[in-house]
């Protein structure tokens, strides 16, 4: 075959299936991979509907591609990234393209852009959502680094992406490292919205008696409703699998503990680095509560000594899960709002420069927080360019306020059968903080200042202060 117009490294189950959906729109792949059976298994794929090619070494590998070439990565963020660039340094020419198509961290990413621009060479940080489904048949990408170099892959890129409203799911979005920073914002807000949903899964579930069964038809009928989104859709799905090994459902047979791979954590550690640090309570307690689940013996051992309330309901059971499906819309858009205003604080702490509304177009189609709502949190930015918050949104802001009713209600419902509910907490918490145009921290740094000197500033007066307070 002739050469051909990309390569890709990491033939696992992403990288294999973005190979194909490339191919699929008409472009030729060469890929590579360190186990000789993803290899192997790349070469069957060869047929008359996908035109690529298996290499054994990163140097045959580069000798299949068109100059100037373009080699998206496709490997575990970390060391093993930066071990393909150390292998492909060599072999590259002054133009290539390097796209680390992985979910590194955005200060990696600025040390490599520095590392392969010394020899000329051009490096894309691209995050991409979707999974193995995405990756197939569309993911949500986002790019950053190079213009250049994104300009030369952007037909690839745009005929692989996934669609919405017939628009790819791909921009680019600034220098530097902005395509992994948007991506740890989409992880965050993916840990928040989670979070959320498992603890709505907690109310009915322990709360009102509800089958797996039953919980599925609900979550079926939100999706079809304000709450349709991918992670809802897929709520109802696990809900109605079965174990194949029990023939019970399969979500009953799942230990409750979940891990995670960082993302989120990055996310909440650089929200208090930013300059004017950024709340994000509730992708905060997502984390938190991950950790927490993975305390399963320390758990079990508290739950046979430490008693709480036990779980009465007599109302109307239809009326309070519509409560509950209102007040975890109105939870959706603060978690959102969260994440979007960390990244309005990176744009410029970091100077990327990203516009939001175009963040929020791309992830409309292909990622894993796709939503309804991301067509109205576009229209806010593009209405408002400099929209600090999503709550201050005439719509959104709505929206919310016509639910926190419905929001505070479940809270205090889950209060009185002492079922965990931080996500939901965070979310009232943050929205009631937000909208109070003076808050109790006089008081902090009043104390602040008692024992520590720290001193104070006051309303009716410019300056610094200090008092002796004995």
């Amino acid at each position: 075959m002739d050469l051909c117009d990309i390569g890709l490294i990491g033939l696992g189950v992403m990288g294999r299936n973005l190979v194909l959906n490339i191919a699929d729109h008409g472009f030729s792949v060469a890929g590579y991979d360190l186990k000789k059976e993803n290899i192997d298994r790349l070469k069957h794929e060869k047929n008359a509907d996908h035109a690529v090619a298996a290499a054994d070494s990163i140097l045959k590998l580069s000798g299949l591609l068109k100059k100037p070439r373009a080699i998206i990565i496709l490997v575990p963020a970390g060391d093993a990234v930066d071990s393909v660039i150390d292998e492909l340094l060599p072999v590259l020419d002054e133009d290539d393209l390097i796209i680390d198509g992985g979910n590194s961290h955005f200060t990696d990413t600025n040390h490599r852009i520095d590392i392969v621009s010394k020899k000329g060479i051009k490096y894309l940080g691209m995050g991409v959502s979707g999974g193995e489904t995405g990756a197939r048949y569309g993911p949500s990408m986002m790019p950053g680094g190079s213009k250049e170099g994104f300009e030369r892959v952007r037909p690839i890129l745009e005929s692989a992406a996934a669609k919405a409203t017939d628009e790819p799911c791909v921009a680019y979005l600034g220098q530097s490292s902005v395509g992994h920073y948007v991506k740890m914002i989409h992880n965050g807000i993916e840990y928040g919205i989670m979070q959320l949903l498992a603890e709505s899964y907690d109310l009915m579930h322990r709360g009102l008696g509800y089958s797996a069964r039953q919980l599925a038809k609900i979550f079926d009928r939100w999706n079809h409703e304000e709450l349709n989104s991918y992670l809802v859709e897929i709520t109802a799905d696990i809900f109605t699998k079965m174990d194949n090994d029990t023939g019970n459902l399969l979500v009953d047979k799942i230990l409750d503990c979940a891990d995670q791979k960082g993302t989120g954590m990055w996310m909440a550690c650089d929200a208090l680095s930013l300059n004017q640090q950024v709340p994000i309570p509730t992708i905060n307690q997502a984390v938190q509560m991950r950790n927490m689940s993975m305390q399963k013996r320390e758990r079990k051992a508290a739950s046979e000594t430490l008693s709480g309330p036990s779980i009465h309901f007599d109302g109307d059971k239809d009326q309070w899960t519509d409560q509950l499906g209102r007040a975890l819309y109105a939870a959706m858009i603060i978690t959102y709002g969260q994440g979007m205003a960390q990244l309005r604080k990176a744009n410029k702490t970091y100077k990327y420069n990203t516009d939001l509304s175009t963040v929020a177009r791309i992830w409309r189609g292909g990622c894993i927080i796709r939503s309804g709502l991301l067509e109205n949190i576009m229209d806010a930015f593009n209405e408002n360019t400099d929209l600090s918050n999503l709550l201050l949104d005439p719509d959104l802001s709505r929206r919310v306020a016509d639910r926190q009713s419905d929001l505070r209600d479940i809270i205090k419902t889950a209060v009185l059968w002492g079922l965990p509910v931080p996500g939901f907490m965070a979310c009232l918490a943050y929205f009631d903080a937000y909208r109070c145009a003076r808050l109790p921290a006089n008081l902090i740094q009043a104390q602040r200042d008692y024992f520590g000197a720290h001193t104070y500033q006051r309303i009716d007066s410019e300056g610094v202060f200090h008092t002796a307070w004995t």
